[in-house]
């Protein structure tokens, strides 16, 4: 018996049209754009996106090959570019200004905002570390916060008060006298002004304790100066709170209450920094 003498022909069903589309298009990203990942092709995109509208394009059967590739590679940029603009932006780094000789917080406002005028802004974001506003040391490092649109009110008070001379001292300058007659009485001596200790002390502290009353209020225990400091002390509202005072006391506070404020600063280290700079004592 004799061969067949040609092969016989095998018959393939016929593919999917969306299967053989999805293949084509693979292939052809593969063959004309060796760049793309499969990742272009099979990834799910969000509906409506760019990336998606480019991958539909794609998977069309009815494109060549060429334009397949092209559209694939279009998805691509797509998705790379949507992934670039949902990154959040890096926080930005808060301005600093580091004091140097002969600088004024004026002079720091002209040259950051370009407006000497608006030192409080710069005097009331350091508050923790400057306590005048005429009074700040180089090295010190300055918080610089954008400008706001209204400049707020300077403080009541641009420098640290005069010391204040003691009661008993007298300012009138001493003129010898001719003796008086023996036969004249002598005149009553006038009595001599009220001593500190009268009005309380002598102050807790010791010399130091004496030295702050005299610098920061000659000895009056309810004195309020307009930069909200109070008291013997002039303690700041956060200072009287830290050593213990009564919060509801600030203002018209006792003088046993505002000694034991004080003490209890003393007996905390670093306690008498609140005063030793600023008073000199």
């Amino acid at each position: 018996m004799g061969r067949h003498s040609k092969p016989s022909r095998i018959r393939l069903p016929q593919a999917a049209p969306a299967a053989a589309a999805t293949l084509a298009s693979v292939a052809a990203a593969s063959f004309l754009s060796p760049q793309l990942s499969a990742e272009a092709v099979t990834a799910p995109a969000a509906s409506g996106s760019p990336h998606s509208a480019a991958l539909d394009a794609a998977l069309s059967p009815s494109m060549s090959s060429t334009q397949m590739a092209l559209a694939i590679r279009q998805a691509e940029v797509a998705r790379m570019q949507q992934a670039r603009q949902a990154k959040p932006a890096a926080p930005a780094q808060a301005a600093t200004y580091t004091v140097r000789s002969g600088d004024s917080l004026s002079a720091i406002a002209g040259r950051v905002y370009h407006n000497q005028k608006a030192w409080p802004v710069l005097y009331w974001s350091n508050h923790g570390q400057i306590r005048w506003a005429d009074e700040i040391q180089v090295g010190q490092v300055l918080r610089v916060p954008a400008e706001p649109a209204t400049i707020p009110a300077p403080p009541g008070q641009l420098a640290p008060p005069a010391p204040v001379a003691p009661r008993h001292a007298s300012t009138t300058p001493v003129v010898a006298q001719s003796p008086a007659p023996a036969a004249a009485p002598a005149p009553a001596p006038a009595p001599a002004p009220a001593p500190v200790a009268a009005l309380g002390g002598p102050w807790p502290g010791g010399a130091f304790g004496n030295c702050v009353v005299q610098r920061e209020s000659g000895g009056n225990p309810q004195v309020m100066n307009s930069s909200g400091h109070y008291g013997l002390y002039q303690f700041s509202f956060s200072t009287w709170v830290a050593y213990g005072g009564n919060p509801a006391d600030f203002g018209h506070a006792s003088v046993a209450e505002q000694e034991q404020v004080f003490l209890n600063a003393m007996a905390t280290p670093g306690g008498a920094s609140n005063w030793a700079p600023y008073d000199g004592c």
